[in-house]
C-alpha cells in the first residue's frame, strides 16, 4: 500500500513562489517604501509623492500567490492614499498602512522582517 502523495504546505508553495525576479522586486518596492519615509521624516510631503506613485502603480511580478494578493492590494490602496494625501499627518498614517501591508505579507510568506 502507497501514501498518497501529501499536498505541499504553505511554505513549500511560497518558496516556490518566490525566484531571485520576484526578490529583487520586493527589494525594490523596500526601496521605495524607504524614498518615501525619508521624505516623510524631512516633513517634503511632494517629495514622497513619487514614491508613492510608484508603489501605487507599478507592474507586478509574476507568481505572487493568492493568498498575499490581499497585501499587495492593501499596499498599493495605502500608497495612492499617500498620494491624495494634503498635510503630513495623513501621508505619514497611510505611510504606516503600507508599511504594516508589507509586514503582514512577509508573515504569511513565512519570511523574517529587518532587525
Amino acid at each position: 500500500v502507497t501514501e498518497p502523495a501529501a499536498e505541499p504546505d504553505m511554505a513549500e508553495a511560497a518558496s516556490a513562489a518566490v525566484d531571485q525576479a520576484f526578490i529583487d522586486h520586493m527589494h525594490a518596492h523596500a526601496e521605495q517604501l524607504d524614498e518615501l519615509m525619508f521624505a516623510l521624516a524631512d516633513d517634503d510631503l511632494e517629495g514622497a509623492m513619487t514614491p508613492a506613485f510608484w508603489l501605487s502603480r507599478h507592474d507586478t511580478v509574476e507568481g505572487v500567490p493568492e493568498e498575499w494578493q490581499v497585501h499587495v492590494s492593501g499596499m498599493r490602496e495605502a500608497a495612492l492614499a499617500v498620494g491624495r494625501a494634503t498635510d503630513l499627518e495623513s501621508a505619514r498614517a497611510a505611510a504606516e498602512e503600507i508599511s504594516a501591508n508589507c509586514q503582514a505579507c512577509h508573515s504569511a510568506a513565512g519570511v523574517a522582517g529587518p532587525e
